[in-house]
């Protein structure tokens, strides 16, 4: 069997999907990534090869915040922005879409799409009020597993008010209301609505929600989030079955299209990788007024990628080591 592989490299997990020649979804990961993307790709594809005997890899595509390491590392035939690979993967599950939300574990997007075609975004990655780690921590703070916190939010009857716009507003807000004596249901209801309409002022000001509306990233799991969503914005939400890992299937989709249309043959470097030592260093260009942060990319002891240069004099180091071959090497001399 032939399959695409998508990895979405997230500030919070990593998820790698398989899709077959049909866009079915063969297998998937969502890996949790502890500060090291790197390592949460390796560990992924160890737990893929499990799965692989027989097929085949020929066309690789990285997503997310840390798509160009990965895609480096991996030999990605493609390398694409999130708001991209999400709208993809929805408009592929439903043609019909007008508005994707979706709220990871440190940021959150609103994308509209119009006539099939991404039409205006927003994203927040300022304030980690509404995202799945402030939710989290207050499971933690609460001493709740975050599916117990799900399942109470939904049920508040009376929801209370509480200031969503911060995340440290928010928490001494819900402290104020324990005291009080509201019940926890009623703090968690109002706690959802409130970062519901933080997230629609702030994301959504000036922008028309229009139907079908797919909800997406880790929090569409919380029931309370789901709620007071379409409670706010009148009409129900859509819930791929598959909402933790839409951007990585969005990336294999559309690794499948690039390799596909242009008949090539992927640069996939192999399940290999998953052995090998891949470190990291970071260098500070001092060579003009920029002053670059680089990191270079080493496996196995060859530097095979250099990152963050404005232009282009360190990763113009790396050349291919022949034609025909994937693997890259600093250029001799």
């Amino acid at each position: 069997m032939k399959l695409y592989l998508g990895v979405d490299v997230g500030s919070v997990s990593t998820n790698l999907v398989l899709l077959d020649a049909q866009g079915k979804l063969v297998r998937k990961l969502y890996l949790r990534a502890q500060g090291n993307p790197v390592g949460s790709v390796q560990k992924g594809m160890l737990q893929l090869l499990k799965d692989l005997k027989g097929h085949e890899i020929v066309g690789v595509g990285t997503t997310g915040s840390g798509r160009q390491l990965i895609g480096k590392l991996l030999g990605a035939d493609l390398i694409k922005n999130e708001i991209t690979a999400h709208a993809v993967a929805c408009l592929n599950l439903e043609p019909e879409v007008q508005t994707i939300i979706e709220i990871g574990g440190q940021d959150s997007k609103l994308i509209l799409v119009r006539d099939g075609i991404v039409s205006d975004f927003a994203m927040n990655t300022v304030c980690a009020a509404g995202t799945g780690s402030f939710l989290d921590q207050q499971a933690a703070r609460l001493n709740m597993v975050i599916t117990e916190f799900s399942e109470l939010a939904a049920r508040g009857k009376h929801p209370v008010r509480i200031a969503g716009r911060c995340a440290v507003f928010a928490e001494s807000d819900m402290i104020h209301k324990q005291q009080m004596g509201h019940p926890i249901e009623d703090i968690l209801a109002g706690l959802c609505g409130a970062l519901v309409r933080n997230f629609l002022s702030n994301l959504g000001k000036g922008r028309e929600i229009k139907p079908a509306v797919i909800f997406q990233g880790g929090v569409a799991a919380n029931q309370g989030i789901r709620k007071a969503f379409e409670e706010i914005i009148g009409c129900k939400l859509i819930i791929p079955e598959h909402y933790d890992v839409m951007g990585a299937i969005g990336a294999a989709i559309l690794a499948k299209e690039e390799v596909t249309a242009k008949r090539l043959n992927t640069h996939f470097k192999g399940f290999q990788i998953a052995h090998e030592e891949i470190t990291t260093r970071s260098i500070d260009c001092e060579a003009c007024a920029n002053q670059c942060e680089v990191v270079e990319l080493w496996q196995d002891g060859r530097l095979i990628a250099c990152l963050g240069d404005k232009c282009g004099k360190w990763s113009q180091r790396i050349i291919s080591v022949s034609a025909g071959e994937t693997d890259t090497e600093v250029q001799a001399g």
